[in-house]
């Protein structure tokens, strides 16, 4: 019977094993494409990404990277960190509207930022940061259209816009989510931090309840069993007045 449960185990064990793998294999291929580190910032701040690059092709290696700067909130500063290897050109362009920052007002913005020189070999991945600020706070996401050229001459676009809801695309383009500040959303006077409070006076009174019904029945127990010993007292007593 002992046999039996070990066979059986170790055939769970090889089939949990092949099913993992199988899983593995199929994400895979989905997961590698250009994206951005970390996937989230705080609106309104500053911040350092990595746009990450996976090399696809197996006879052929990355070679350039382009990342296009969103235009419809365009960015006072990107400021990209050296890559050994790597040569670096920043592109800037008028701007239409002229953006204000730290009391001085900006008329161009950087609209790509193109790595070349380097390589990227098959099988690897390559990390290119650049400081973001200020970041716009009236939007909840920046996107980075790249595209991503191999030594062979291929040129794969990551362009499309994920929609929410729908299907990841073929090609999605690198975002960046922006989040409001954590601070001001949790203020004293904001529905989430009331609810906290509600929630912890809530427990704290369940607790409170808990712990006088705790006192109350210690006390019975101690009255109830001093008691039964003076009962037990008496009742010796009486058997001996009785004899």
């Amino acid at each position: 019977m002992e046999k039996n449960q070990v066979r059986s185990a170790r055939r769970f064990a090889v089939v949990g094993a092949v099913a993992v793998s199988g899983v593995l294999l199929c994400a895979g291929p989905a997961a590698a494409h250009v994206s951005v580190d970390p996937e989230e910032a705080e609106q309104g701040g500053y911040a350092v990404v990595n746009f990450k690059v996976p090399n696809e092709r197996d006879d052929a290696s990355t070679e350039k990277l382009e990342v296009h700067l969103p235009t419809d909130h365009p960015l006072a500063s990107a400021m990209p960190q050296p890559v050994p290897g790597w040569k670096v050109e920043v592109t800037k362009e008028k701007l239409d509207k002229p953006l204000e920052s730290h009391g001085e007002k900006i008329t161009e913005a950087v609209s790509k930022i193109t790595w070349t020189g380097g390589e990227i070999k098959p099988g690897e991945f390559q990390q290119f940061p650049v400081s973001l600020g200020q970041l716009p706070e009236d939007t909840d996401e920046l996107v980075f259209k790249a595209l991503q050229t191999y030594d062979s001459d291929e040129v794969v676009r990551w362009i499309e816009e994920p929609e929410e809801g729908a299907e990841e695309p073929e090609t999605p383009a690198p975002v960046l989510k922006l989040a409001a500040d954590d601070a001001a959303e949790g203020g004293a006077g904001s529905p989430a931090k009331a609810g906290e409070t509600e929630a912890a006076s809530a427990e704290s009174s369940a607790d409170g309840g808990a712990d006088t019904a705790a006192r109350v029945l210690g006390v019975a127990g101690i009255v109830l069993g001093a008691a039964g010993v003076g009962f037990g007292v008496l009742a010796g007593r009486r058997g001996r007045v009785g004899q």
